[in-house]
């Protein structure tokens, strides 16, 4: 007897057949008796699970009873980062490095190097473990680097990185306005480790952000107008700010076809050399026929506002001190130009005079201890001196720099003190302004409000070093801590498009918020007991799905991702 399965219409059967000869001895099949529709937990599946029971075996009434689930990882975060780093062209930065040698795949090297900076941040051995919990999209690395080839696709990216930056600046000149083009420049500070010296390098001791003096190397950043980076450069970390400036002002002009340029930074780049040599700049470039507009908004030292006391008493005597003001005058051939905002200055005030009154106070009770122990009344504790009550309220006076507006008389024999009048005066004089200087006809307002706007350079370091975490460096060769903010440099030009595209489809998340919700998104992979491999995606929520669509990407698929290696 055998099964013979027919079919009426879209169902089939299962009957039981037997075959035997006739009277002629002639071969001949009967059907004994229908067992039954054949479909999942239909009378075939029981009948089965009958017989297994009468043999003594547990039955398994379908393959998906026993379904083991053996991995699950993140998807839709790397989807994301893949797609916007395709449809910004990133992929033809290969070209920079074509005549490079190495058998790395530098290319798949930086693209997983960019994408955990932004997804799961760590040191290059980091990169290798975070690999282990994402699914790939095809195409983004056909066999996972190990550790050195990391490291060597970061010798390569230094070595070409001239190249690099000029095809980097190639693939995002259609993001930038090239008629007039209003950029950001500011420096901040990054820690690194290490206690050797090598030849060249960038680590080294200087003041950091944090106030501290620290091993660190120092990285300036340009930014447009509307937030995007397009240039950065790492600098021994003792480097002066001002002497960064004309450098990275010839390279942006090297690489970008701008027409214009106003430059907006903040005040460690002014000084009258700088500005001295912004103007030759400007004349070369007419020279040498090249049509390009040089201005500048750079804002004064707080520590040279006392070069320009007469005018600015001159100007607030003409305005409602209650009041919001914006005034110019010249200085060295330039507009200088004073805004004024009057809540900071009460809240400056406000915060100087509770401090001189409790410093103050401070002082009448030193004073009121000391007469009444000369009168010989005893109080407890050690009896106290005026030299060491000299000592200790200078050291009290100058924690909250003070010293300039308190003078403690250290050469008096008795303890003194006074509150310097004239200097109060011209500190709340200062308080609530703003010192710009200017080459440009911008109204005054708008060179206000344009250097206000240097505010979002200081969030892109703030992303560098949260999001992103740039520091602290572990890595000690100058080639790779260059390397190291270039990647991060590229992983904030992703975050940055993001950004972008987010409120231009008036989304409040921030990047940050939208790759933690992709990263909901699994490749899931499972066995069933008759040993196939199923791989899928969880479903997408209808809120992940107006993600990618916000960032005008398209939504992944299983077959996107490359299949596990089980």
């Amino acid at each position: 007897m055998f099964i013979k399965v027919t079919q009426s219409g879209a169902r089939r059967y299962a009957q039981l057949v037997e075959s035997f000869r006739n009277e002629d001895g002639k071969p001949r099949q009967r059907t004994v008796c229908t067992l039954g529709r054949l479909e999942d937990g239909g009378e075939v599946d029981t009948l089965i699970a009958s017989l297994q029971r009468a043999r003594g075996i547990t039955p398994v009434s379908s393959p998906l009873d026993g379904l083991r689930f053996t991995e699950s990882r993140h998807a839709g975060d790397v989807w994301a980062l893949s797609e916007l780093w395709r449809s910004l062209g990133f992929d033809g930065l290969a070209s920079a490095w074509r005549r490079s040698k190495t058998e790395v795949d530098v290319l798949a090297c930086l693209r997983v190097m960019v994408f955990n900076r932004l997804c799961d941040p760590g040191s290059k051995l980091g990169v290798l473990r975070w690999l282990q919990t994402v699914a790939l999209p095809v195409g983004v690395v056909k066999d996972l680097p190990e550790h050195q080839h990391l490291l060597r696709a970061m010798d390569v990216l230094d070595e070409y990185s001239d190249t690099l930056g000029v095809r980097l600046a190639t693939l995002m000149r259609p993001l930038i306005d090239q008629d007039l083009s209003v950029v950001f420049y500011d420096l901040t500070t990054v820690e690194v480790t290490g206690q050797t010296d090598l030849a060249d390098d960038v680590r080294a001791y200087g003041r950091a952000k944090s106030g501290l003096v620290e091993r660190q190397f120092m990285l300036s950043l340009v930014q447009t107008f509307e937030g995007l980076p397009i240039a950065h450069e790492v600098h021994p970390g003792n480097t002066a700010e001002a002497k960064t400036l004309l450098p990275m002002i010839r390279g942006l002009l090297e690489r970008y076809p701008l027409k214009r340029v106003v430059l907006v930074a903040d005040r460690g780049l002014l000084s009258v050399s700088n500005i001295e040599e912004l103007a030759k700049l400007q004349a070369k470039l007419k020279k040498d026929g090249r049509d390009v507009a040089l201005e500048y908004i750079l804002a004064v030292p707080a520590a040279r506002y006392g070069d320009f006391a007469d005018d600015l008493k001159r100007l607030s005597a003409a305005q409602a001190p209650d009041q919001e003001w914006c005034a110019e005058t010249k200085w060295q051939d330039n507009r200088l130009v004073v805004a004024h905002d009057p809540v900071a200055a009460a809240r400056r005030g406000h915060a100087r005079d509770k401090t001189i009154a409790e410093l103050v106070a401070m002082g009448q009770q030193c004073s009121g201890k000391l007469d009444g122990q000369d009168a010989g009344k005893r109080a407890k504790g050690r009896p106290m001196s005026d030299s060491g009550t000299k000592a200790r309220f200078y050291h009290a006076v100058k924690e909250v720099h003070m010293a300039h507006v308190i003078k403690v008389d250290l050469k008096a024999e008795l303890f003194s003190y006074t509150i310097d009048e004239d200097k109060k005066r011209y500190l709340e004089l200062l308080d609530g302004k703003l010192l710009l200087v200017t080459n440009t006809n911008t109204p005054a307002t708008e060179v206000v409000q344009r250097y206000k706007s240097l505010a979002d350079i200081e969030r892109g370091f703030r992303v560098l070093k949260s999001d992103i975490e740039i520091g602290p460096v572990y890595h000690r060769l100058p080639q790779r801590i260059r390397s190291h903010a270039l990647v991060c440099f590229m992983a904030l030009i992703l975050y940055r498009v993001m950004r972008m595209r987010l409120k231009a489809a008036n989304r409040s998340e921030s990047p940050s918020t939208l790759l933690e919700q992709l990263k909901r998104i699994h490749q899931q992979t499972a066995q069933t007991t008759d040993g196939k491999t199923l791989t899928g995606l969880t479903e997408m929520t209808p809120a992940q799905k107006s993600l990618f669509a916000a960032l005008e990407l398209a939504l992944p698929t299983p077959a996107d991702l490359v299949k596990p290696v089980l």
